[in-house]
């Protein structure tokens, strides 16, 4: 059974730092591109930052410089290293694993930022 389990979010204030992971089952996050999204109240779920098999990493514009995605591969784990927090940051993160025409999802996390 595939599962990606996040853990990680939180209350934080603007300015601090926060890291999420996500464990995902090992027969898919090998084979998988692993990114993480978020959807704020009212909004459409967005992509993050995400990160290839390969290695090759995607941001948003908008966590560029702040945000950081890495893997551990012997630990089937994904992290996203989040600093410089703002109020907009605000929202559910979802893990997100893609292998071919697959595309599965994790329970989500909440982080809240208090300006």
């Amino acid at each position: 059974q595939v599962q990606l389990v996040e853990s990680g979010g939180g209350l934080v204030q603007a300015g601090e730092s926060l890291r999420l992971s996500c464990a995902a089952s090992r027969s898919i996050f090998s084979h998988s591109a692993m990114g993480w999204y978020r959807q704020a109240p009212g909004k459409q779920r967005e992509l993050v930052a995400a990160e290839g098999s390969g290695g090759r990493t995607n941001y948003a514009d908008s966590v560029k410089g702040r945000f950081t995605i890495s893997r551990d591969n012997a630990k089937n784990t994904v992290y996203l290293e989040m600093s410089s927090l703002k109020f907009e940051d605000t929202a559910v993160y979802y893990c997100n694993a893609k292998m071919g025409a697959l595309n599965y999802w994790g329970q989500g996390t909440q982080v809240t930022v208090s300006s």
